[in-house]
């Protein structure tokens, strides 16, 4: 089986050489890929790192998702004509149902101004949290130490503004209540204006006052129902945006403690469901099938994060419902319980190695971890395969 230590998987596979294996291979159940092998020595090489000018065009070629677009209209009611007494009961009648008017236009002005000045806070919030991303972003490109003291600092005040956006959907769901309640006081308001024609006891004025305030109102159901949509649109666009961005900040805080760019989520790549899981169980496949990924724990503090999610985002662009397996391999060497000792340390590198999938943004649902032991193996292995 090839082996490629993480050095150079860092150095050249994140450049040019996914391409290179994507071009060479296809995802069939024997297809070929590249394994991490920490044990063999750097070749060296120049690393291929890129310089951010700006936060709208991240290095691996992906585009971040850009601030909420909210909707940019304005909701102005159309006003109340007022009317002439006309002393019969049906222009009493007239007057109440004007009055009503007036008050549940005034809701609907309130509901545009607290429609504004939530839709004002999103973008600024979403502005400061994207300028942050992106100094980070200039950063880690370039390289830093990792747990960098400035970057988390930037990475906690990114945090807040994030969480300052999430506070906007509350404040637009409410919003969206609200106007739903005065949607309803619309409708009844309009079903009242028509039933007012056929009281008796209406003059010629009465009935031309009624058609008039009919036509009012019927503007004023169209100016909320228009409040509606938008106010629907702005929740989805802003929950999807805060969604998305709540995984590239956990992407992003990986790539911190790393002190280098890894990528944004994993979220924003998987789609579809997987196929089910092998038959007898992922341990099955091991030396049956070429994995993904090898990764071998032979010392402490292995760096393979960086190395894993470029291999993993390459699997998944080429087939974005894939999905993973993890095999905790253990050396088949010494006495059962020695085997079962290792079998447990190797298990506790798996559960690593799936935190950090899953902190890449990777869905759990897309990911089966196993144990077994292989005479073949000579340390303490992680094997990952795609399915």
């Amino acid at each position: 089986m090839p082996s490629i230590d993480l050095s150079t998987i860092r150095q050249t596979l994140a450049v040019a050489g996914v391409t290179l294996f994507l071009g060479a291979c296809s995802f069939t159940e024997d297809a070929l890929w590249p394994s991490l092998d920490p044990t063999e020595p750097s070749s060296g090489g120049s690393t291929a790192a890129g310089t951010a000018t700006s936060n709208t065009q991240a290095p691996d070629g992906q585009q971040p998702v850009a601030p909420p677009i909210l909707g940019t209209s304005t909701f102005q009611s159309p006003g109340v004509t007022p009317g002439e007494p006309s002393g019969t009961l049906v222009g009493q009648k007239v007057d109440s149902l004007r009055g009503d008017l007036a008050r549940l236009q005034g809701r609907v002005n309130s509901h545009n101004d607290q429609l504004q000045t939530q839709r004002v806070s999103a973008r600024q919030f979403a502005g400061n949290y994207h300028s942050l991303v992106g100094a980070m972003n200039a950063r880690l490109q370039v390289g830093t130490t990792p747990g960098n003291p400035e970057l988390v600092a930037q990475w906690n005040q990114a945090q807040n503004e994030l969480q300052q956006v999430g506070a906007s959907i509350a404040g637009l769901n409410s919003l969206s209540n609200e106007a739903s309640s005065t949607s309803a006081l619309a409708s009844f308001l309009l079903e009242s204006t028509r039933a007012t024609f056929d009281l008796r006891g209406a003059v010629e004025d009465d009935h031309r006052q009624l058609a008039l305030l009919e036509d009012e109102v019927n503007k004023t159901v169209v100016v909320i129902d228009r409040l509606l949509n938008e106010l629907t649109d702005d929740i989805a666009r802003t929950q999807n945006y805060f969604s998305t961005e709540r995984l590239n900040l956990t992407a992003m805080q990986i790539a911190i403690d790393n002190g280098e760019y890894i990528g944004g989520s994993l979220a924003s790549r998987a789609f579809g469901v997987p196929a089910p899981p092998p038959q007898g169980g992922a341990a099955a496949l091991v030396g049956q099938r070429q994995p993904l990924v090898v990764i071998r724990f032979d010392r402490p503090n292995i760096d393979y994060e960086q190395a894993l999610f470029t291999v993993v985002s390459a699997a998944l662009e080429r087939r974005p419902n894939a999905g993973f397996d993890l095999v905790a391999v253990a050396p088949a060497v010494g006495n059962s319980a020695k085997i079962a000792l290792d079998t447990n340390k190797a298990r506790r590198n798996a559960e690593d190695v799936l935190r950090s999938l899953t902190n890449m943004g990777l869905p759990a649902d897309r990911i089966t971890l196993s144990a077994t032991s292989s005479p073949q193996a000579q340390v303490n292995e992680v094997h990952v395969y795609v399915r």
